[in-house]
């Protein structure tokens, strides 16, 4: 059985005073759970904070994004050795708000993800298509086109390093979920899409998160999906109470 993830990505959010506040509460409530993982991921000034109040605990520490070379003269860039130095685990590449606002293509987060797992880091590579894109009835070849330009040159020794996200871009920040049996049907393609590219076992042992306007009142509908394997929530995660609900409501539903 796949252990569940939930993620808490904070975005542009709680920098300072805020990111010790929010994740000392996170921590007191949750530091003892191991039935599930969790991850949190502040943005790059708060990464230092938060891993100084939950390094003693099975809570996980991760980052938002990262270059793709390990050094070098890139000015403004984050190297994965420096996520690594200051305690991360996890990146989270690929995510929609990157692919839409920045123009980060699929073969530019594939070479992130190589650099990261040369690097040492396991990922969150996400995926997802544009409401047009899903009306259209483009969105199973929006996924795999992600999917194919983000694996094409990736290393075979890697794939156990790496969680997938779909994140269907429309339900993202919107209020709007992806009904759970139109979310399971993506999660099954892409596990659909790993069977045939790497066979039965990377595709059995693949975690694959969903991401779009999660709540505590969403998650157990999600999560009992055969393929869904947890959440990589935005909003919801700002907020101690609600993360901490999800995360409840999570092993509640899975046990």
């Amino acid at each position: 059985m796949r252990k569940p993830l939930i993620a808490g990505n904070w975005k542009m959010n709680m920098g300072g005073s805020d990111s010790k506040e929010l994740s000392r509460s996170i921590r007191n409530a949750l530091d003892d759970y191991t039935d599930i993982d969790i991850l949190l991921c502040p943005p790059y000034t708060a990464i230092t904070h938060v891993y100084e109040i939950i390094k003693n605990t099975s809570i996980i520490l991760g980052a938002q994004n990262c270059f793709y070379e390990s050094k070098g003269a890139f000015t403004g860039e984050i190297s994965p050795l420096f996520l690594l130095d200051i305690g991360c685990k996890y990146v989270i590449l690929g995510h929609s708000e990157r692919r839409y606002y920045f123009g980060e293509t699929a073969d530019l987060i594939g070479k992130k993800m190589i650099c990261s797992l040369d690097s040492g880091l396991n990922i969150i590579l996400c995926v997802g298509e544009k409401l047009e894109e899903r009306e259209n009835g483009e969105a199973f070849e929006i996924v795999k086109s992600q999917l194919e330009g983000s694996f094409r040159n990736l290393p075979e020794d890697y794939l156990k390093k790496i969680t997938v996200a779909y994140e269907p871009v429309w339900a993202i920040g919107t209020g709007k979920t992806c009904e759970p049996n139109m979310a399971e049907e993506m999660h099954h393609f892409i596990r659909s899409w790993f069977k045939v590219k790497f066979g039965d076992i990377i595709s059995n042992n693949l975690r694959i998160l969903y991401g779009g306007s999660i709540k505590p009142e969403n998650i157990s509908s999600l999560i009992v999906k055969e393929d869904i394997d947890g959440g990589l929530i935005g909003g919801a995660s700002l907020n101690v109470d609600s993360f901490i609900q999800i995360i409840k409501n999570t092993i509640k539903a899975v046990h």
